[in-house]
């Protein structure tokens, strides 16, 4: 979610759409949320870790 998070924001840096700047901020920062709670050992979805 990270990666996709980061190339919607280059996308939408470069082409100048809104729209994909805005999803790829939020994607990024699901995904960093989600790994920060893998990390500290919590259950992310069922799953014991989150890659």
């Amino acid at each position: 979610m990270i990666v996709i998070g980061a190339i919607l924001l280059i996308i939408g840096f470069l082409t100048g759409i809104s729209i994909l700047w805005t999803i790829g901020i939020i994607v990024l920062v699901i995904g960093l949320v989600l790994m920060l709670m893998g990390r500290m050992g919590r259950p992310v979805g069922g799953r014991s870790h989150y890659f």
